[in-house]
């Protein structure tokens, strides 16, 4: 290790190497290194976990066979990186690498696990599917484990795979039959305390922490304001886009060309409209083209492509993306970063402006930012100009390095399913008692009652998911075969049913049914035109072949939740006078008058907004705690519609709406599942439309209520108004 840290031509560690060396090399506790993007974190992991891992080596008489580090990343394209990025490291100790995903090819993974060796990179998923297909070559394969090591570990905090990993790593130590360390590896973390109990639940406290005050890096922002003179049509069926959207490509086009840059938008078909906007003015302007896409429903072939041009030094290049590009890919460092539209969360904000600003340069962000013209038939909310205001809190949260919590409540009972399943496949049968012992009691699903247990149980087994044998072990319904044995049963998360769409015999990517593909059609997609030839719609196969016109397909999906914090300090950014100076000229106009309409509707001191015959309640709260509400006025039998931050009550008066405000507050709180029940939809997640009725309720309630929060939002209106 030393041998090798002298060739790189290192003076000194950085910080985080330096503090990460003595705690790894201790072996006796977890640990969480974090520091921002390109701060040297996997050489802070590595270097002392191979140093370890060489000595066991050499004072073994007989080494046994096995993997000594299990490496779990998000991405396939991340585990790529690191698989580069090691194996010259691990070449200097004489250890093997291993990629493990959905793209290496079958004789890889078969010698890999015929030989087991060295570090092994791997994605959740593919870990599900050894654990299911191969569980006793796979329990063999992780006897030598010594470590296992969690990259980019926020992306998993409060997400259905998140709790994947948890019982993932959960099952790898009990295969093993004894603890080891986990490392996990962030560049965005909010809160230490909350990643700690994820990394190792019940247990904390007892992780170590390594976050060394080096995240000082100079930002650089810069909010541009556009008013939206086409408010009042429906882009997305329009087959040109508005002034204001060819406003945003222009700026976009002017300031970036010639730089390698990053612009997140939060929609793929937004990806889509800029990409070929910006492709457009390019070829009218005489010029090469620098603008390209990237997200998630593009070919792998087409999503490396642009990653390729982004780490070419020679050639600038400018990717439009979703979240896609958002974690730690190494594609070198970016001159700047674009954000079209508000940023998701502040944590996703913080994590993408990590892309930017090489070695002692600033990290350099761009928020473009549209709001309707206000004419006599703009929606009163619409007059607050909310999506550039609730922009500015995010920035100022991120100044203040606030980021998101998960919610904890959450019970995640599709992700439960999944892992009963997968664990009955695993051991052929296992006892009802054991199940919930290595799920719930010692497991990550501890929020789950020996009560619910059994009802989801009684419920699998209604679906033939599971069955209990003679002796009493669970064991494989019908059904549970289907589903297990299902190229898709290894991912937590849902894959929507979708075409996949080939021209030239190569497939270019893939589209959501939901967006119904027909001869002669036009697309956009992957920054190219396409007219639809034919579709195979019993395959699901679209063939395109290109065109000279297209439109922007619907992809569907729907956005992160907002959280209380970001809505409260939207409030305290109306009721300052306080410029923020990364505003431009037209965003502090608009800012000026979303406080002028905020100040006129005396939203400062009331929340209820009477128009017409309804009344439109301000709820300066997240979305949980506004869908509370919601349902908890309809439970009363008022119609409401939300939006944003906003109820919209028909047919109500304020002071009405106000008298049933009064006796919600003064009632005992409702049981969050008999809230629940009023939901039409409640199946949200992969496998919940095998829950039975009431734990479908209470998955819901967990995941989309704030009962408590509701009930002291709902005191705090009345005591306002």
């Amino acid at each position: 290790m030393q041998r090798w840290v002298w060739k790189q031509g290192w003076d000194t560690l950085r910080p985080i190497q330096e503090q990460a060396i003595p705690v790894v090399l201790d072996g006796d506790s977890d640990v969480i290194l974090s520091a921002p993007t390109a701060s040297g974190k996997t050489e802070a992991a590595f270097l002392p976990i191979l140093s370890d891992i060489t000595v066991q080596r050499e004072s073994s008489q007989s080494p046994s066979s096995g993997f000594d580090v299990v490496y779990i990343s998000p991405l396939k394209a991340l585990i790529n990186d690191q698989y580069d990025r090691l194996q010259e490291l691990c070449d200097s100790c004489d250890l093997p690498v291993h990629r493990w995903h959905g793209d290496i090819s079958s004789s890889k993974k078969h010698k890999a696990l015929d030989e087991p060796n060295g570090i092994l990179l791997i994605t959740p998923e593919s870990v599900e599917a050894l654990f299911l297909r191969r569980p006793s070559v796979f329990h063999q394969a992780l006897q030598n484990v010594s470590y296992v090591v969690v990259d980019e570990v926020h992306a998993f905090i409060g997400t259905p795979r998140g709790k994947q990993v948890q019982s993932l790593l959960h099952r790898i130590e009990r295969a093993k039959g004894e603890w080891f360390p986990r490392i996990a590896l962030s560049a965005t973390i909010g809160d230490h305390e909350m990643t700690a109990e994820f990394l190792r639940p019940k247990a904390g406290s007892k992780v170590e922490i390594i976050d060394p005050d080096s995240d000082r890096q100079e930002i650089r922002l810069l909010v541009k304001g556009y008013e939206n003179k086409n408010s009042g049509s429906n882009e997305e069926d329009e087959e040109e886009p508005s002034g204001t959207i060819v406003d945003i490509a222009e700026q976009i086009f002017t300031t970036l060309r010639g730089q390698d840059n990053l612009v997140f938008a939060n929609r793929r078909m937004d990806v889509e409209l800029y990409t070929d906007l910006l492709k457009r003015v390019s070829e009218e302007r005489g010029v090469p083209n620098e603008f390209y896409a990237h997200h998630g429903s593009l070919s792998k072939e087409i999503r490396e492509e642009s990653e390729r041009l982004l780490k070419n030094s020679n050639a600038p290049a400018t990717v439009i993306c979703t979240s896609t590009l958002e974690l730690g890919i190494d594609i070198g460092w970016m001159d700047s970063i674009g954000q079209i539209g508000s940023p998701p969360s502040v944590s996703s904000m913080r994590q993408r402006l990590g892309r930017s600003g090489r070695e002692d340069n600033p990290a350099v962000l761009r928020v473009y930012i549209q709001e309707p013209e206000i004419t006599d038939s703009t929606p009163l909310e619409d007059t607050l100009r909310p999506e550039l205001v609730q922009t500015i809190a995010m920035v100022d949260l991120l100044i203040e390095k606030w980021y998101e919590p998960p919610n904890l409540n959450a019970l995640e009972l599709s992700t439960l399913i999944q892992q009963l399943l997968s664990l009955v496949a695993e051991h052929g049968g296992i006892k009802t008692e054991t199940a919930y012992r290595i799920l719930c009691q010692t497991g990550p699903f501890d929020k789950i009652a020996i009560s619910q247990f059994k009802s989801l149980l009684r419920g699998l087994a209604d679906k033939e998911l599971l069955s209990q044998a003679g002796d009493g072990d669970l064991i494989m319904g019908l059904t549970g075969e289907k589903v297990t044995r299902h190229y898709d049963f290894y991912a937590a998360f849902w894959s929507p049913d979708e075409y996949r769409l080939v021209s030239n015999e190569k497939t270019i990517g893939m589209l959501p049914v939901t967006s119904p593909l027909i001869d002669g059609k036009l697309l956009i997609f992957g920054g190219q035109r396409w007219e639809v030839e034919s579709v195979d719609q019993e395959k699901q196969i679209a063939f395109l072949k290109p065109a000279p016109g297209g439109n922007v397909p619907k992809f569907g999906g729907e956005g992160a939740l907002v959280h209380t914090h970001v809505r409260e300090e939207m409030f305290t950014t109306y009721t300052s006078t306080e410029i923020p100076r990364y505003l431009d000229t037209e965003a502090v106009n608009l800012l000026e008058e979303g406080r002028m309409h905020f100040e006129r509707l005396d939203l400062e001191n009331q929340n209820l907004i009477q128009q017409g015959e309804h009344t439109i309640l301000f709820v300066w709260a997240g979305d949980r705690i506004v869908n509370t509400i919601h349902l908890l006025l309809a439970k009363r039998g008022y119609q409401a519609s939300k939006v944003g931050m906003t109820l919209q009550v028909r047919n109500c008066q304020s002071l009405e709406l106000l008298e049933e405000l009064c006796e919600i507050a003064s009632l005992q709180p409702p049981e969050p599942a008999k809230l629940a029940e009023t939901v039409e939809n409640k199946i949200i997640d992969k496998h919940d439309r095998y829950l039975p009725k009431e734990l479908l309720n209470s998955n819901y309630a967990s995941n989309r209520l704030d009962i408590e929060g509701a009930l002291n939002q709902v005191k705090e209106i009345v005591s306002r108004n």
